[in-house]
């Protein structure tokens, strides 16, 4: 393998459990964006280890400047801030890649199996593809898919690994935390980074073929808002519909003509 991608985020790393804890702006978040950047540099160290030449990292929690790039390995390169392009929290990402790993990621929207359970914006109520509600972890896997890049590694809390071996049981997961109501407990920030750094290896071993993301032939996407009037400003994109006061639909057969969907409803 010559090129592996990162996709990270932080209410999937180890401890964390409130809102002002991801926030750069707040004194409390400090510990837990060096906790994502640990996480990080441990499937990074486990892929170059693995001989892997070229490491793309990409930060993506709320303004994209939450991991400390000087505490990454030398030979990994990282991607803050965002592309304002459709590819969002896969900014960078092309066909070029030979893999990719999730770090970091957390449940969908609706779900208990995290304090900070949410998708994409925090004033989505649900958000549904072909009638099953997803999360980011999902929405990101297709892109992956859509490019033909299979998806190697996922880290997170433990509802996220778990569904998302329903669509892929070989997919490797490293579950660090498990919710409860608005708690979660979770496993040592030291053993996070040591089993993320094993599970980084294994993944990097298998064989690729078994780890592709299961990609459908077409699209139906549905976004329940919090609020009503967000479903009608986005009932006004090209194609889409208003399903119900608070529901906008969309349909398309191209991945791309989704995510391009997301970049403006969401």
């Amino acid at each position: 393998m010559n090129k592996l991608y990162i996709s990270a985020d932080i209410e999937g790393v180890s401890g964390i459990v409130d809102w002002k804890e991801t926030d750069t702006g707040d004194f409390q978040s400090a510990y837990f964006r060096a906790q994502m950047t640990r996480e990080v540099r441990a499937a990074c160290e486990a892929a170059l280890d693995a001989g892997v030449t070229d490491v793309l990292v990409k930060d993506a929690h709320g303004s994209g400047r939450s991991i400390d790039p000087s505490a990454l390995p030398r030979n990994a390169c990282i991607l803050r801030s965002w592309t304002r392009d459709p590819l969002v929290m896969m900014g960078g990402f092309d066909s070029s890649f030979d893999g990719v790993f999730f770090i970091g990621y957390h449940s969908m929207a609706g779900s208990g199996g995290n304090p900070l359970s949410h998708t994409m914006d925090l004033n989505v109520q649900e958000l549904r593809i072909n009638g099953r509600p997803v999360s980011e972890f999902v929405i990101n896997a297709y892109t992956a898919a859509s490019m033909g890049v299979p998806v190697l590694l996922l880290t997170g809390d433990r509802e996220l690994c778990e569904t998302a071996k329903e669509y892929n049981p070989n997919i490797i997961t490293v579950p660090v935390s498990e919710g409860i109501g608005s708690g979660s407990v979770s496993i040592h920030p030291d053993l996070a980074a040591e089993r993320i750094k094993a599970a980084a290896a294994s993944a990097l071993s298998a064989d690729p073929e078994t780890l592709r993301f299961p990609l459908p032939d077409s699209f139906e996407v549905s976004i329940v808002y919090k609020q009503h009037y967000r479903a009608y400003r986005a009932s006004y994109y090209p194609g889409a519909k208003l399903v119900s006061p608070s529901e906008v639909g969309f349909r398309s057969r191209k991945w791309e003509d989704i995510l391009t969907f997301f970049l403006f409803v969401l």
